[in-house]
């Protein structure tokens, strides 16, 4: 056993962490409490469930640091980009999947890998010996989270996560929405009206940022406050902060042209994108709100083109935990008290999909090298990883430590280029042409 890598939690992070590990020829089991332990977030008892969106991303890799992640792990043989691959519906330019396929598809090569064993059920304590990788995520269980506490020392730090709404799309009138991508983005008609679109014009957008500020939400617990992450905020938060946020946020209307009005510049739109390989439901993009249910119906039906909308979903919101890890997290992603736990995903405090699966990533081959007896070093700082993985374990100030989306802002300066938006392309392109060539060096001497 004591070769056997365990890991806990079975999301992004778990389930990439357990197959890199066993395809390193480690014996892996993985124990996720769902079914048998429900969250109010979950719908289904697959693996590498997206609760929150079903988009990864940007998947530029020249020009965008989460498009650059994609490539890394693509490179790399991730389990989670194979199967985004797979399951790809379009999406102008992102990475956006059917969520069920996707999850299917991956719990069918985790189920099936003959180096992996499942074990159902809650653990409630850290384990005191053994191998393991802790990747609970944002909703890692009441009585675990409080083990985690008490060894680290440290108060609980939470923000709240708040999930967008799924609309079905023989309900939206199509006489008001037209199908669209931002700018025509995408290589094939298909990309290119990836996107439904509902437009306001002024009146319009003021009355229902009005109903959106006076709509019944979500109260909160006794002692928890809401510490929102700024790339998740509910829309009633956005809303608060200024009557305009939202115009120039989610419902920005640049690079769209209604087809059922073009002389007339929409003041405000409403994105949807596609859930589903079917086309049958479409999520309300940047729509991540805490309004209770009634509320939720009657404001979001005030949208041109969902006057009669059918909800599949309606948007809620979780607690999410994380780590302050630059201070109780080493280099290879150890828990420096103890150092046969690693922890990996959203708790480590990288926020978004694509970080959470690349840190299981880079915590399954940390893992399963040290298990067999290897020295594998931490990933160079000038590729997506390495930088990511600095910024958590030691780069980002623990003071003021928050969750983090991979960014350019994380990489070190390429010399002797142009800084401001003027020379924002050939920066850009630099860094990711260095952080390829880093990050194949690297697999090269793994």
């Amino acid at each position: 056993m004591e070769n056997t890598l365990h890991i806990i939690g079975g999301g992004l992070a778990g389930s990439e962490a357990a197959f890199q590990a066993a395809e390193a020829g480690v014996q892996v089991i993985l124990h996720e409490m769902r079914p048998k332990v429900e969250t109010f977030a979950h719908q289904g008892g697959d693996f590498a469930e997206m609760v929150c969106s079903n988009s990864f991303r940007s998947d530029d890799h020249e020009q965008n640091a989460v498009g650059l992640l994609h490539w890394e792990m693509r490179e790399a043989n991730g389990l989670i980009m194979r199967m985004a691959g797979e399951h790809r519906l379009p999406a102008g330019g992102a990475l956006a999947v059917d969520r069920e396929a996707f999850a299917r598809g991956v719990s069918e090569v985790i189920r099936n890998h003959p180096n992996i064993t499942i074990e159902t059920g809650e653990i409630t304590e850290l384990p005191t010996d053994g191998n393991w990788i802790i990747a609970t995520g944002p909703l890692t269980s009441g009585a675990l989270g409080e083990s985690i506490a008490r060894e680290t020392g440290a108060e609980s730090l939470a923000f709240f996560d708040a999930i967008a709404p799924i609309v079905y799309f023989d309900s939206v009138n199509m006489d008001v929405a037209w199908m669209q991508s931002r700018y025509d983005k995408g290589e094939t008609e298909e990309e290119q009206k990836a996107y439904l679109n509902c437009p306001m014009t002024k009146d319009q957008y003021e009355a229902f940022i009005d109903a959106l500020l006076a709509a019944d939400k979500t109260e909160f617990h006794e002692g928890e406050t809401a510490k929102y992450f700024d790339g998740c905020l509910p829309i009633e938060v956005m809303a608060d902060r200024g009557r305009e946020t939202l115009r120039f946020g989610p419902m920005k209307p640049v690079g769209l042209t209604n087809e059922h009005d073009p002389e007339n510049k929409a003041y405000a739109v409403v994105q949807l994108r596609r859930d589903n390989t079917l086309g049958t439901l479409y999520n309300i993009v940047g729509f991540q709100t805490k309004m209770k249910y009634g509320a939720q119906q009657d404001v979001f039906r005030m949208i041109p083109g969902l006057e009669d909308a059918s909800f599949a979903r309606l948007g809620g919101i979780h607690r999410n935990t994380f780590m302050n890890s630059p201070t109780l997290l080493d280099d290879q992603m150890r828990l420096k008290s103890r150092p046969n736990l690693r922890f990996a995903g959203q708790i480590t405090g990288v926020e978004g999909y694509v970080e959470s699966a690349a840190m299981g990533l880079l915590a399954g081959r940390l893992a399963a090298a040290e298990i067999q007896g290897k020295q594998l070093e931490t990933p160079p700082l000038n590729s997506a990883m390495g930088a990511l993985i600095h910024h958590i374990t030691g780069g980002a100030d623990a003071k003021t430590f928050q969750p983090m989306n991979v960014n350019f802002g994380l990489f070190q300066p390429v010399d002797g280029l142009k800084g401001g938006r003027r020379g924002r392309k050939d920066r850009y392109k630099a860094y990711t042409d260095r952080a390829k060539t880093a990050w194949k060096d690297w697999l090269a001497g793994a």
